[in-house]
């Protein structure tokens, strides 16, 4: 079996747990992880009339959505952002519950060159991030076949189309050269909110009264017989009618799955699970009350020099914090020098020494690091699909031996590689499960 390092931030815990319900003796459906997908599964599948049992292998609930408490501070460790507000169900359930939603900020920082950017620099900048997006688009739109976003990138965007190629790399996961087409224009960007609080308390506040066991880790599903059997460990077996999956594909793939099947999947479920790519897109976390840059939840962009951050998320709910984006580049040579954490704080005064000047540095902490690659129970920031790989979601929606189902952010279409992608998966297979079940 392979071994993965411990993620850094697995020591942070989460600012609380809601009380929750004991699991019944012998469920209609049980759901694997406490994530998005699988709160928002369990919801619907109790209001369908069904009886519900959820299996965390965490300590905690909300998957890669949980907030810490940082210097007296809520701080999210993993998703921040409730993306894509008209179609998001957590952005529209959260007003309807009242929860301290607001819309992020329009206005952005660009700093080039230790120096803020002018006029004429903010609009050519801003001029290649439309041409770029509307090439993308297009290219979808108007050619069928399922390739590179890259491959659409227009030539001619001047000194700006690099930096718009790393911040697209960042937001998707993956360099745009590993990432399909097809899903590029499926992102909607527009319309996003914060929480107060934190995503992953919201997330957490959503789950309370759930029959939920943590510290439950599901090694082996039996779907030999009939319904589906349950293999959890020390704490024996649980059966149930079916099954739903909301476990990350990246922690089903061969060849160490923490999660097997038995029989093992069909061929081409199989061979749709393990084609997703790892995403990457880790915070480091900075406490910089000096720092240069002003205004609440802002984006920077910072141009110049030898080293560029892919993205900077400055003044996180008017505090002092700040999010420090790692990519798939800077995640891979941190790895390969094999420099962790520590490494990663290193990184960060480096970057933004050579960015803004060491002598804005002087009140800088970095109280947090995460590793979503590195957690055992992600193994990364969420699914990418690679080029050629989109008809993997549709068949992944299929029911398997109508007792399997799976839900998660990989399998949706317009909200991929966000909680609120995951929550309305969930939904959807819920509904799918109460209508084969009923």
């Amino acid at each position: 079996m392979i071994r993965m390092p411990r993620a850094a931030h697995e020591h942070l815990s989460p600012t609380g747990v809601p009380p929750l319900a004991p699991l019944p003796t012998y469920p209609d459906v049980v759901v694997i992880g406490a994530g998005a997908a699988g709160i928002g599964a369990a919801r619907r599948l109790l209001a369908r009339g069904l009886s519900v049992a959820v299996l965390e292998a965490r300590l905690r609930l909300g998957g890669r959505t949980v907030t810490t408490s940082l210097r007296g501070h809520p701080v999210d460790l993993g998703a921040h952002w409730l993306h894509a507000g008209p179609i998001n169900p957590l952005v529209a359930l959260g007003l309807a519950r009242g929860e301290p939603l607001r819309r992020a900020a329009q206005e952005n920082h660009l700093w080039v060159g230790r120096r803020p950017g002018r006029p004429a620099e903010e609009a050519a900048f801003g001029r290649a991030w439309a041409v770029a997006d509307r090439a993308m688009t297009d290219g979808a739109r108007l050619h069928g076949e399922d390739r590179a976003a890259a491959s659409a990138l227009p030539p001619g965007l001047g000194p700006w189309g690099q930096r718009v190629a790393l911040v697209h790399g960042l937001v998707s996961g993956r360099p745009l050269t590993e990432v399909s087409l097809h899903d590029f224009p499926s992102m909607e960007y527009g319309d996003n909110f914060f929480i107060a609080g934190g995503y992953g308390a919201y997330l957490a506040r959503l789950a309370a009264g759930l029959p939920v066991a943590l510290a439950t880790p599901v090694t082996a599903l039996d779907w030999a017989g009939q319904g589906v059997r349950l293999d959890l460990g020390a704490r024996g077996t649980l059966r149930a009618r079916a099954a739903l999956v909301t476990a990350p594909m990246m922690v089903m793939q061969e060849p160490a799955p923490a999660l097997r099947f038995a029989p093992d999947l069909p061929g081409p479920v199989r061979a749709a699970i393990d084609g997703f790519r790892t995403g990457i897109y880790e915070h480091v976390v900075l406490h910089w009350p000096s720092s240069p840059f002003r205004g609440r939840d802002r984006l920077a962009s910072l141009i110049g020099g030898r080293l560029q951050p892919p993205g900077l998320l400055t003044r996180v709910d008017g505090t002092p914090f700040h999010y420090f984006e790692l990519d798939v580049p800077l995640a891979r040579r941190l790895d390969a020098a094999r420099a962790g954490a520590d490494g990663a704080r290193r990184l960060v005064r480096e970057t933004l020494a050579e960015q803004v000047g060491r002598g804005c540095l002087r009140d800088l902490a970095v109280p947090a690091v995460t590793e979503w690659r590195h957690d055992p129970w992600s193994r990364g920031s969420w699914a990418v699909v690679p080029p050629g790989h989109t008809g993997a979601r549709d068949l992944l929606k299929e029911a398997v031996g109508e007792r399997i189902w799976f839900a998660g952010e990989a399998l949706s279409r317009e909200q991929w590689g966000t909680a609120g992608g995951a929550y309305a998966e969930g939904e959807r297979a819920a509904d799918a499960i109460a209508a084969a079940l009923h």
